[in-house]
């Protein structure tokens, strides 16, 4: 039987969206603040899978977008005095994290994206977002290259599908340098605590990081509790978590599962292997959500004297592209 398939424009808490729908899933995506995934839901099973603002938090989103919904972070994450050089040139951030000295999280989660196109199929619905930079836009301040960012987000019956593009449009070579701040709700289930849940991920080494939060180059040995993390799984608030850790991939794949042990239910966050560092943050280890972040890059990583291709640091060269997927999707219990 086909699945009920839907695309369409209405508003999220007063905010323009495009809203997907696919059999039991259901997502919306905000043009006018950085293409964030703001929803994504199982609607038979009643799960809110990403921490969503109340319509009286809209403000407040807005002036902070990264710990609701799927913000883009492009750069992501800390630079040191918000500067560093590559390629030969001198690339020059505000300082906006007084606490660090650092800048924090890039340019583009709070930008207009134009919605270039959307619609509803028998196999999937779907929405394609681009962000074109070029001179005069309010990015090239501070990224002076001509480039396009392209996100494209699909609903089926294997859950939420995400597909980013980078496409260099420029002269010269760019830096690329991205990373998701996923926020998922833990638990998920309204009829579930935060006791009942349990996460696992593929980390492969901890990054040390200075009192500014910025690698140093070393690594730290693993807790036993992020051992934990590896196999067999733990509680996402263990401990107040702002942990910044190496790709390991396991059979294949570089992924997050969170179990609700109650009922054996699990969202799997399948992110693509070109990541090749993990963020992990938990607000203090307080119960509710917690942001486990796919990244391509270190952080701070031109200012890290380490191999590019260790780090993640990525060089696209005029008309080159770097493109990811990955994914979401809820998980049945296993029955014996």
């Amino acid at each position: 039987m086909t699945k009920h398939s839907e695309a369409f424009e209405q508003l999220f808490h007063e905010e323009p969206a495009v809203w997907l729908r696919y059999g039991a899933y259901e997502a919306a995506v905000l043009p006018g603040v950085g293409a964030n995934l703001i929803a994504f839901r199982d609607r038979e099973q009643g799960f809110s899978l990403l921490r969503e603002p109340l319509a009286e938090e809209m403000a407040e989103f807005k002036a902070r977008p990264f710990v609701h919904g799927i913000p883009v972070l492009f750069p992501p994450n800390r630079y040191e005095d918000g500067k560093f050089e590559w390629n030969g040139r001198t690339y020059t951030f505000p300082v906006n994290e007084e606490a660090t000295g650092n800048h924090l999280h890039g340019f583009v989660h709070s930008e207009q994206w134009e919605v270039t196109d959307y619609g509803a199929l028998k196999s999937e619905s779907y929405v394609v977002l681009t962000l074109t930079v070029r001179e005069g836009h309010a990015v090239y301040e501070y990224l002076p290259h001509e480039f396009t960012l392209t996100l494209r987000y699909s609903l089926s019956e294997q859950g939420l599908l995400q597909q980013i593009t980078v496409r260099n449009d420029g002269r010269e070579a760019m830096p690329c340098m991205i990373a998701f701040h996923t926020t998922i709700n833990a638990p998920f289930d309204p009829n579930s605590s935060s006791k009942d849940c349990s996460f696992k991920m593929t980390i492969g080494n901890r990054w040390e990081l200075s009192e500014r939060m910025l690698p140093t180059g070393q690594f730290q040995p693993l807790k036993e509790q992020e051992q934990g993390m590896k196999d067999a799984g733990i509680s996402p608030y263990w401990e107040s978590m702002d942990n910044h850790y190496t790709v390991e991939p396991q059979n294949g794949r570089n992924a997050m599962e969170l179990t609700d042990n109650r009922t054996g239910t699990t969202l799997v966050y399948d992110a693509g292997t070109a990541y090749k560092q993990w963020m992990i943050w938990n607000n203090g280890g307080t119960p509710g959500f917690f942001c486990p972040e796919p990244q391509l890059n270190l952080v701070n990583a031109p200012n890290v004297d380490l191999p590019a291709d260790e780090i993640g640091l990525v060089g696209l060269e005029p008309g080159g592209i770097w493109e990811e997927t990955s994914r979401l999707y809820v998980r049945a219990a296993v029955t014996k």
